[in-house]
């Protein structure tokens, strides 16, 4: 596909795909962006795709005579794992990297060290007419990762930085709503741990005109303020007035725990989302943290402890460190529980204050559900001192 003249988006859209990194659900699929910038002296390969796909972007190449750099923006295998044969192919091609991307390459996919050169941030490249500057973003999401900033066509490539898993033959984001779902979830999972690195790095960006953004997962962005203002509200602005409430209920207790809850903030004009974890999209789940100010992890005792399921909920969100203010647990047990502690243990990466739980012994009382109002009611004072309400 022709995105400017002398530059070609290539890659591979996988369809089919359903799991990323057997972890991260894919609904929409996901694409391997690749790109072929053409300049009238030299050609430039930014990065490759996943290797289960590589005949695909051989394909793409085979009239394509020489390529003199292939950049590699992050050594993730999905974007750099077929470099291995465009080398075969192109055995004079440099491969152009940050130091510690070069390190990677060399570990992940064994490529010898003399076909690597490490480029400096900041550093530029010409390949006539088409003038390549390159941009260190450490952190988003890989300690070695680029970018790369096209100043003649005012491109910049992004590398997994503003993607979205989603596949589509579209050139560019056409649906506003999909694009924008597909991009939250992609934050959601991959870039929220790495929020304070991605404010340094919407500034370095913040002073390069930018007429498309490239991005490796996804459309591209003929309207950068779209997406980039998305980020912004995602990384910068106050939790939203949200509770999310992941929960598993064994044999009813906390399932009533978690309706009398979720109905008595309801009242108090706060949005609820809860995550019955057995049939959870662990995506979906990440989304909803994007936003939330509060999280409550509701959960029976299972050997003295938390549900695994509830664990594995606390254990995300405390990897995914998104912006929530509050967290609070409630629960059942029927001899003794340390679920509680166990779950506020699991959760110290979000820096958030923690409201006493409620946990209750066998199916909740009349004394419980009082508990529960006061638990609700502490959580809208909180919102509002916060000025979410």
């Amino acid at each position: 596909m022709i995105v400017r003249p002398g530059v070609s988006k290539i890659g591979a859209v996988h369809f089919e795909r359903r799991l990323f990194d057997s972890l991260i659900p894919l609904p929409k699929g996901t694409s391997y962006n690749a790109y072929l910038i053409e300049g009238s002296s030299k050609t430039a390969l930014l990065d490759t795709v996943d290797p289960i796909k590589a005949d695909v972007l051989m394909e793409q190449l085979k009239d394509v005579k020489k390529i003199d750099y292939i950049i590699a923006h992050h050594a993730e295998q999905d974007h750099s794992g077929a470099i291995p044969m465009v080398l075969e192919k192109y055995p004079d091609a440099k491969v152009l990297c940050s130091q510690k991307a070069k390190e990677f390459l060399i570990d992940l996919l064994s490529i010898e060290e003399n076909k690597i050169n490490i480029v400096e941030d900041g550093e530029t490249l010409d390949l006539g007419g088409k003038t390549l500057t390159f941009i260190y973003a450490p952190w988003v999401h890989w300690p070695e990762t680029m970018f790369t900033y096209l100043k003649e066509d005012k491109i910049l490539f992004t590398c997994d930085f503003l993607g979205s898993h989603l596949a589509t033959s579209d050139l560019y984001g056409t649906d506003r709503c999909q694009v924008y779902d597909a991009a939250k979830r992609y934050y959601a999972e991959i870039m929220m741990p790495f929020r304070s690195f991605i404010e340094k790095n919407i500034d370095k960006i913040k002073n390069l005109e930018i007429q498309i953004i490239a991005p490796s997962h996804g459309p591209l962005y003929d309207d950068p303020k779209f997406i980039i203002d998305a980020y912004k509200d995602w990384v910068f602005s106050k939790p939203k007035n949200t509770v999310v409430i992941p929960y598993v209920s064994m044999h009813g207790s906390v399932k009533k725990m978690e309706e009398y809850l979720e109905t008595s903030l309801a009242a108090k004009g706060i949005k609820v989302e809860p995550f019955d974890l057995t049939v959870t999209d662990t995506g979906e789940f990440a989304m909803s943290l994007v936003d939330a100010a509060t999280i409550v992890i509701a959960t029976p005792t299972v050997l003295s402890g938390a549900h695994p399921l509830a664990v594995y909920a606390s254990y995300l969100a405390n990897a995914l460190r998104p912006k929530t203010e509050f967290v609070s647990i409630i629960g059942s047990y029927s001899w003794g529980s340390r679920a509680d502690k166990q779950l506020a243990e699991m959760v110290t990466n979000l820096k958030a204050e923690l409201i006493s739980p409620v946990f209750v012994k066998g199916y909740p009382k009349d004394e419980d559900f009082k508990a529960l109002e006061k638990l609700s009611e502490t959580i809208f004072q909180k919102h509002k001192e916060l000025g979410i309400i």
